[in-house]
């Protein structure tokens, strides 16, 4: 069966599969891996960059021979107290992070760094920055990210008009976060304000995949108690099913270039600048694709089937169906439907028949 073939029949109700229904398993696994990345970040913790934790930073250029051992030995001579952070950037390219330095230490470790890497004192670029700067860095990092699902909330309450809604897009969003940081603390990539960044735009990716699907759950349910063949639950698992070849394809269509940066340009180039916000795309894409699927409407179904609108609509449906209720026409030309027939599938009859006018 072609991947045309396949995304047909999901959209068409023909083909289904019970992702809402088995929520308590999607759950349970996300669970399991949000407690795994608190685990590493209070175990581990994150890889902080210079922007965040204040300290000097040196980058040697045009290096013939771009060793760490050199910037250590070179380290070593000026503060044996220090534990530098030595990176390769691309092939002759050498950047040393470590604590502040005295105006002194600044000029003897740049006089160091030359002569081990047998470079003129002009190839060394130095720079510090104050722990106060950031502080200030990290406090506005959390202040936008804050703001950002303030915002989130408030815009999707609106046009949803449901509570539920948002709050399940806020939780969802919360996931992705804490997995893309649980990441960033097993593989120990230095957190700079373009992780920050990265974070804020597979963020911004995840709830536009959530609203999709939120959308198609709106246009399914939209006039839900009008009809008694489908409950909630189940008008709900069939906008996800509507939506996962499309989420699928934009997800690889994103993840193809991120994957490109990443995975090409930083390991096999040595960009090794753009691995930091590469990483937090590529598996913010990864996750937010997921998240979409198995965490923000099932959720939203857990908090709306608590509803007594909702509880009592299905209870009728359920009732019918076991009873094999048959199709009534009401005085306002809305149409019960009972059991499904032979040959019915899920997609057909989703909004209410109408008697036709004479």
């Amino acid at each position: 069966m072609s991947l045309a073939t396949w995304g047909n029949k999901l959209h068409s109700g023909e083909k289904t599969y019970p992702l809402v229904q088995q929520r308590k398993r999607w759950f349970i696994a996300s669970a399991i891996l949000v407690i795994a990345s608190v685990a590493l970040l209070l175990g581990k913790g994150l890889t902080l960059g210079l922007d965040f934790t204040g300290g000097s930073q040196y980058i040697v250029t045009d290096v013939a021979n771009p060793t760490e051992e050199i910037a250590q030995d070179a380290v070593a001579q000026i503060d044996s107290t220090q534990e530098p952070r030595i990176t390769i950037l691309g092939d002759d390219d050498v950047r040393v992070q470590l604590g502040e330095l005295s105006d002194a230490d600044q000029q003897a470790l740049t006089a160091a760094l030359a002569e081990g890497y047998e470079v003129s004192t002009d190839a060394v670029s130095f720079d510090q920055i104050g722990p106060t700067w950031g502080a200030q860095v990290g406090k506005q990092a959390v202040q936008a990210l804050v703001i950002f699902l303030l915002l989130v909330f408030a815009v999707i309450a609106l046009y949803f008009r449901a509570w539920r809604m948002a709050a399940a897009a806020i939780l969802a969003l919360i996931h992705d976060l804490l997995l893309t940081v649980g990441v960033y603390a097993l593989v120990g990539f230095e957190v700079t304000p373009a992780a920050v960044i990265g974070f804020l735009t597979i963020l911004g990716y995840s709830l536009y995949d959530t609203v999709v699907v939120f959308d198609k759950v709106k246009e399914n349910t939209a006039h839900l108690t009008e009809q008694t063949r489908y409950t909630y639950e189940e008008l709900a698992n069939l906008a996800v099913n509507q939506t996962l070849v499309r989420s699928i394809n934009t997800s690889v269509v994103a993840l193809l270039p991120v994957a490109a940066i990443l995975f090409i340009g930083a390991f096999v180039l040595g960009a090794g600048t753009l691995m930091d916000i590469s990483l937090a795309l590529f598996v913010g894409m990864a996750v937010g694709t997921y998240s979409s699927i198995f965490v923000a409407t099932p959720l939203e179904v857990a908090l709306r089937s608590r509803e007594p609108r909702i509880v009592e609509h299905t209870e009728k449906v359920l009732a019918l169906r076991a009873g094999g209720g048959s199709d009534v026409v009401r005085e306002d030309g809305t149409v019960r439907v009972g059991a499904l027939t032979p040959g019915e599938h899920l997609g057909q009859g989703a909004q209410p028949k109408r008697k036709g006018r004479k």
